[in-house]
């Protein structure tokens, strides 16, 4: 008889209730199935069924579920002390230590145990589906389920086939996640798999970004927290997950992509993983942490362009609502503050190509609108009184203003180009649709929008752009735009677009 991930008496087994595990039995419950909870630490089991009796009745305080739902989904939950009681389930999620040989071991155990039909899934987070599934008896019935912490507030899983799964296998687990009210998106066996792999673009760039010295850690969250519309910044947020486990995890993934200069970490993460700084939980990491709370450090002539026009008007109004004289002459006058708004460019770069003065020479980051924080951009020449100027007119308003040392691209630029052509990496590599990879990247990253959906937003060509130019000044293979990025501007086309051949199923 086949599997029928839809039926009504389904029992998931869950090995492993640690943050995850646990986190997994209490949306599996949740979602009206039958749970049985083991670990092989005596009494970890039990503390987590409290653990989540703890949660559902604060939810229950607080009016977000009723009473009688918060008992049904405890009810639902068994707590097992013998592995041999996998033998009920019809799905297993191991959710254990994350080491190869570690889940191969538990794997061979479960092959023993469990129903000749019931699917084993892993939900490692980091290693191959194929290669936890390689020492199986029955490898076609092993898949990737991976979860995000925290598992109840986020709502995505990855469905991950190995090389070896079976078809009806990897639709039963997409079903499963489903009745998990989680939001399942399907990606291969590849490094990172697609979450992890698109945030490869945001934290190695912002970071090449810091070690250049164009702005502080702290000026890089607030730019990107600011008009790009991230929920938190990377280095916020790096404290919050802990140095030691971001470390760790960028050296993984740039191994494992056999040293993808994309990918490639900085010494600076490394290094305070290695002092112990690892964030919020140490009270320092790149902030500082004072009773568990983050101290903040302290901190015209316009060249109008044909190629900018749209980001540019609402630039020359705000100018006008300052007060401040807009010469329109092919050329300033001798002591007129000079501002640009480049796309991809660097100030240096600007002034040498425009022949303009550099020493009145500023520039503005107009790509994702006046909200603030703003970004000014001057070059080693800038004198600064001038710098001084364009700062207090871009604060006209009441909106911050954060000054830079010259970059292409200057922060956001930058951030947002890289998190665009990893997502047109991802798709031309046919790790996960366009669909799936802005979904992933909303839901499990926080991100404003997926990398395909944010890249036809500003323009596939802008985007082209600006990666071309990083790619001019530096010569660093890292910003070679991608195939999927290239050819879809060529052709006119949106980012979405899919490839013309439909894929074999691999």
């Amino acid at each position: 008889m086949p599997f029928d991930p839809n039926r009504k008496d389904m029992i998931i087994g869950v090995v492993g209730t640690g943050t995850m595990g646990r986190g997994i039995v209490q949306v599996s419950a949740q979602g009206g199935m039958n749970v049985i909870a083991y670990d092989e630490k005596p009494g970890a089991a039990q503390a987590a069924k409290d653990f989540i009796r703890k949660l559902l009745g604060s939810q229950v305080e607080k009016g977000r579920i009723p009473a009688a739902e918060a008992e049904a989904t405890l009810e639902r939950i068994t707590v097992s002390s013998d592995l041999r009681d996998m033998a009920k389930a019809h799905c297993v999620v191991e959710a254990i230590f994350e080491r190869l040989d570690i889940k191969q071991e538990m794997f061979a155990r479960l092959d023993e145990i469990c129903a000749a039909d019931a699917i084993i899934a892993t939900n490692t987070s980091s290693l191959p589906v194929t290669a936890i599934a390689a020492k199986s008896k029955n490898p076609g019935r092993i898949g990737g389920l991976h979860f995000f912490n925290p598992v109840p507030l986020m709502k995505l899983v990855e469905v991950i086939p190995g090389l070896k799964t079976e078809p009806w296998v990897t639709d039963a687990l997409m079903t499963i996640g489903r009745r998990m009210t989680r939001d399942p998106v399907l990606c291969i066996d590849s490094p990172a798999f697609l979450v992890n792999h698109i945030g490869r673009g945001l934290g190695p760039e912002t970071q090449r970004i810091l070690s250049e010295s164009i702005a502080s850690f702290a000026e890089i969250d607030r730019i990107l927290t600011g008009a790009p519309g991230f929920r938190m910044g990377p280095f916020t947020l790096g404290d919050m997950v802990g140095i030691d486990i971001g470390s760790a995890a960028m050296e993984s993934a740039y191994a494992q992509f056999y040293q993808e200069p994309a990918y490639a970490p900085t010494p600076l993460m490394a290094l305070r993983a290695a002092g112990g700084l690892f964030g919020q939980k140490t009270g320092q990491g790149w902030y500082t942490y004072e009773n568990g709370k983050k101290v903040e450090p302290e901190s015209v002539w316009l060249r109008t362009s044909e190629h900018n026009q749209d980001l540019q008007a609402p630039f020359i109004e705000y100018l006008k609502s300052t007060g401040v004289e807009i010469e329109v002459g092919p050329a300033p006058s001798k002591d007129a503050l000079i501002i640009i708004t480049p796309v991809g460019y660097d100030v240096t770069t600007a002034v040498y190509e425009l022949k303009l003065d550099a020493a009145r020479t500023v520039a503005v980051d107009l790509l994702f609108g006046l909200k603030g924080p703003r970004t000014v951009m001057v070059s080693p020449a800038t004198d600064p009184t001038y710098r001084d100027q364009a700062h207090g007119l871009m604060g006209h308003d009441g909106q911050p203003v954060i000054v830079i040392n010259d970059s292409p691209g200057f922060v956001a630029q930058r951030a947002v180009a890289a998190i665009i052509n990893v997502g047109c990496n991802i798709a031309q590599r046919g790790i996960g649709v366009p669909a799936d990879i802005d979904k992933g990247a909303k839901l499990g990253l926080g991100y404003p929008y997926g990398p395909i959906e944010w890249g036809d937003r500003i323009g596939p060509g802008r985007v082209l752009f600006i990666l071309e130019r990083l790619f001019e000044f530096y010569r660093d293979p890292r910003y070679k735009p991608s195939p999927w990025l290239k050819r879809r501007v060529m052709l006119g086309l949106p980012l979405s677009a899919p490839e013309g051949k439909v894929k074999a199923a691999s």
